[in-house]
This record gives C-alpha cells, structure tokens and sequence, in this order.
C-alpha cells in the first residue's frame, strides 16, 4: 500500500513532467520560428527532454535561497510566447524568481513586469537574411560546429551553414563524413535526420542543404558557383596560422571573412569572447578565436584580476590527448607526443597562460604554463595556482564566482558547480567556456588555488560560434540583464 508521503512525491514527480512536456512546443516555437532561445539560470532549454527541464529547474537552488517550480516558471513562458518579441536569449528562471522572491514587479502584473525586463527585444522588424558559413576543413570542431549551426537553422537563423571543404573525393567519401556527423563516440549521436544526395555531393541534416565541396587550396574554390556570397569562411584545419596563409581563402569568389580555430600568429586578433570580442571590428577579415584552454582560463582570469588583482601565477593544464598524438608508440617531432596518448599521461607545452595576454594584456608576462595530456578523449581541467593583490577566503571568493557565473557579463563563459561528485565526463556537451569547481578551491590569504573544467571540444566550439555572430556582426542580447 502506498503511504500518503510516497503519494505526494509522485504526485509532485508527476506534476513537473506535465509542465516539463508542455514546455517543450512553447520552447521549440519560439527558438526555431521567432530566434528566441529559452534558459533556466544559463542551461539552455532549445531541444532539452523533460528530464533534463526538471534539473534545470533544480540548479537554482544552488544560487538562491530557495527553489523554483516549474509551475512557477510556465506561466513567465506561456507569457512571453504571446509577447512581439525579436530574437534574443531569455533566462525564464531567473525572471520568474525575480517576479515572485525578490520584490521585482512592483506591484506590476507579469505582463507589465516582462515587458520593462524585455524592452530590448520588443519592437521585431523583419528577420534578417542569414550570413552564408563555409567550414574549412571537417574534423572534431568542424563536425560540433556544424551540429551547432544546424541546430540553430529555421526562418530566424543568422548563420547559415552552406558547404564544408575537404581533401579527397574518392568513392565512398560522402557517406563517410556524413557517417561521421551522425554518430560521435563522445558526444552521442545527431539530434535529427541525415541523408546524402550523392548526385550533388551534398548532406541534407535537419533542413539544412550542405554542399560538400572537394579541394586541396582555397585557390581551387569557386564558392559563387553554389550560390554562396559573402561568406565567412572557419578555418578549422590548423594548417595555415599566419596572415599569409589565411588570406588565401579571401582569394577565393563569394569568401569575405575568416575565423581561425586556433592559436594565430603575427598580427592576427586573438579574440576570446566574453573578454576582448569588442575588439572585433566590421573591417576584420581575419580574426581567430584563440585556443580551447585559453578561452577556458581568461574569462575567469578576467573576473578575479579585475575584483582582486593578480600578481602572478601558474597554470597547470590537464588535457585530454588530441589527434596530433599517436594511438601506439611511433615517431613525433614533437618531445614525448610520440608515445601511445591512451596508455600514458604526457607532459608537454602549451602557450595558452602566454596567449592570456593577447586578450587580457593587463597580464602579460604575469603567467606560466605547461600541460599534461592524459588518457581520456574529451573534457579537460586547468590549474589556476595565482598570487593576488588582495587576500580573501574560500567562501568570499567561490561566492563571487557564483555571482560572476549568473548575473555578469562572463555568464555564457564561466559556469560554476558546487558538487562533491562531479567528475570528467559529467561536463561533456558543456557550452560554457570553463566550469569552475568550487569544492576543489583552496584559498591561502593571497594565494589561491582554482581547478576550472572545460570540454574542450564542444565548449570550444560555442566560443568560437560566438566569435562568429560578431564577425557577421550579428547581436542578441542575453536578458534580464
């Protein structure tokens, strides 16, 4: 016999998934017919299941005071599906627990309230045509980009995926890449539908047509050819990293930009979003988005030189092995890379604390770095061990990171846990550029000890997506602010 207790919690259980399911159309709606993209304190809800609403209901009690239903969050969602609104990101979580636990309506109804929280976004004009993306070469970030921007198609998509380029071409090809877009053995298979249209070397995901083009320079690409214009070309092959060699792809018909998937050399911007993307300017043609561990770092960086000042420091990189290492010992130009990345834990270099500097020049000469690579495919840790101009403690600082996390300007970078049991595969699929680890933090006075997860493929890879709507110069705003 079920005790009166057992009853009410499934009766709770029962509740959440009811309001969870009704979510979900208002949720896919909005996103893929308006541009709106719905959250609950940061975690995105576009495609979300119903389990996965349900705990991004629960992560609000780690950054308040008491928990927020879902009951209390659909009628904010209900309401702003009924609102003129132009495309944006709206954070229903923090809206809803503003209206009702923090005296924010003033006595204003709901629809008075959203509508002073969302002034922003309210006066739509006509969507504007999306900017033609070329993907430059085809491998783990080429593949999660294009997952990206695929996800992100419909009437209100600002970029728009056009064609991949790739070497080869010979039998069977096609269906390989496509193979490889469909199934990842890290980050699961393809939310949605592929299929190859042979005759015209294309992949067709989700209402996307994707011309596959085959090449082994830019100089052999004609983009005008399949209708593309004024493309921006991401070049994620890390075959070409100084001006010279990039500016190749402005050589070829219908490319106008172009954004480099790693570490640049020379002149080129070093742009790691959050910090330094309002350097990027309309007249850019080429501008990288730096490496994985430098996005994951500087945002944090950032916040705690700019609250405590940073004397100096050192930051130790724990990093999943890459391509670039051999799966059995074999010969490698570079010093230990050579032996079997599965079977070993590596030490190696790494320029990301130096490259800090190309985006945060306030600490430049104020880092050192190295790195360990280790057998796991996916998700890494840096070490932040600093020196700060002012002392603090383990409370005062994990709790302005909390802070930093939900309400600055560093939001979409830094994400904060506060579990004792998170560990590496728990934040694959992350879309934050570093996850802080505040129960690993140790404060000293003015030393101080940050362990800050990072994916470094698909959290990367967000960055770099955001580099791209400023270079098309493309601007959502993330609300309430």
């Amino acid at each position: 016999m079920t005790s009166s207790h057992e009853q009410e919690y499934l009766n709770s259980w029962q509740e959440r998934q009811d309001y969870a399911e009704s979510m979900q159309p208002i949720i896919g709606k909005l996103y893929r017919n308006r541009g709106i993209e719905i959250a609950v304190y940061g975690r995105p809800l576009v495609n979300a299941s119903t389990i996965d609403i349900i705990k991004a209901h629960k992560t609000v009690a780690q950054f308040e005071d008491s928990k927020l239903r879902l009951r209390e969050s659909y009628p904010v969602l209900e309401a702003i599906s009924n609102m003129e609104l132009s495309s944006g990101r709206i954070d229903i979580g923090k809206l809803a627990y503003s209206f009702l636990y923090k005296d924010a309506a003033k006595g204003r109804s709901l629809e008075e309230f959203l509508k002073d929280e969302l002034a922003e976004i309210t006066n739509p004009g006509e969507p504007k045509a999306p900017r033609d993306v070329v993907l430059y070469g085809f491998g783990r970030i080429g593949r999660l980009l294009a997952r990206l921007l695929i996800e992100k198609s419909g009437p209100y998509a600002d970029l728009r995926l056009r064609a991949i380029v790739v070497r080869g071409g010979k039998d069977g090809d096609l269906e390989k890449r496509a193979s490889l877009l469909r199934r990842d053995s890290i980050h699961g298979p393809f939310n949605g539908s592929i299929t190859v249209d042979n005759e015209r070397n294309a992949i067709k995901a989700n209402g996307s047509y994707i011309q596959v083009i085959y090449a082994n320079s830019p100089s052999e690409v004609d983009y005008t050819a399949y209708g593309i214009e004024d493309a921006l070309v991401v070049d994620n092959t890390g075959i070409w990293k100084d001006e010279a060699g990039l500016g190749q792809h402005l050589e070829s018909k219908g490319a106008s930009k172009v954004l480099l998937t790693a570490p640049a050399k020379g002149d080129i911007k070093n742009i790691v979003y959050g910090v330094n993307n309002q350097d990027i300017k309309p007249e850019d043609k080429i501008v990288c988005a730096a490496s994985c561990t430098t996005n994951a770092i500087t945002p944090t960086l950032k916040a705690l030189n700019d609250k405590f000042g940073i004397k100096n420091g050192h930051v130790e990189t724990v990093h999943s092995y890459t391509n670039d290492q051999n799966l059995i010992d074999n010969y490698h130009k570079a010093e230990r890379r050579g032996r079997a990345a599965a079977l070993n834990m590596v030490i190696t270099s790494t320029g990301a604390a130096k490259a800090v500097s190309k985006a945060l020049p306030e600490l430049e000469g104020k880092l050192t770095g190295n790195a360990i690579r280790v057998p796991t495919p996916n998700v890494s840790m840096a070490i932040l061990n600093l020196n700060l101009e002012k002392g603090t403690s383990v409370e005062e600082l994990n709790a302005f990171l909390r802070e930093t996390a939900l309400h600055s300007e560093l939001r979409d970078q830094i994400d904060y846990t506060a579990s004792t049991e998170i560990v590496s595969t728990d934040l694959v699929g992350s879309r934050y550029a570093g996850v802080v680890d505040s129960q690993a933090t140790i404060v000293d006075g003015e030393r101080v000890v940050l362990y800050v997860w990072y994916d470094n493929e698909f959290g990367y890879s967000c960055q770099v997506v955001r580099c791209m709507q400023d270079m098309a110069e493309i601007a959502h705003p993330s609300l309430p602010r």
